[in-house]
């Protein structure tokens, strides 16, 4: 087995790793798949996937990365957090990243609930903003899927074009 099919392995590898990590807690699913591609285009010596292709990949990724460091931020903001709520949020999301899937689900719930009620609203509105949180989480995750889908759409007709 020559060390080029070794490496197309790899990258498949990665990519399949990564577009299960868009969903799973604790990897940075889009990265990662954008890893796979790019190694598997220097790998075809970027003779199929060239750097305008890589660029929009780049930039798809990008906007992945931002979309779920800030959905629950954005969530919470939606439904007229604090600042703290907001802070908090963004803390529950980063937190969260340390207790696996239950954290990812939670985190940023709690934490815009905690942030909340430091601001001094009551429990009832703190849950409102909470919840808020936690659908800008899924909207976010939602998103996460459909860019790294559009990844790969990407990545595919460039190949065979």
């Amino acid at each position: 087995m020559t060390i080029q099919i070794l490496l197309y392995l790899l990258a498949a590898l990665l990519i399949i790793v990564g577009t299960l990590g868009t969903v799973l807690p604790a990897l940075p699913g889009v990265p990662i798949v954008y890893a796979g591609m790019f190694l598997a285009a220097w790998v075809g010596d970027f003779s199929h996937i060239g750097w305008p292709t890589l660029t929009i990949l780049g930039v798809l990724t990008a906007l992945s990365v931002i979309v779920d460091l800030l959905a629950s931020v954005f969530g919470a903001k939606r439904v007229g957090a604090s600042g703290w709520a907001l802070f908090g949020a963004a803390a529950g999301t980063v937190i969260g990243l340390f207790f696996g899937l239950v954290g990812l689900i939670f985190g940023p719930f709690v934490g815009a609930v905690a942030g909340e009620l430091i601001a001094g609203s009551s429990l009832r509105r703190s849950a409102g903003v909470g919840v808020g949180a936690w659908l800008g989480f899924i909207f976010g995750t939602l998103a996460k899927i459909a860019l790294c889908f559009t990844m790969l759409g990407v990545f595919a007709l460039a190949y065979l074009l």
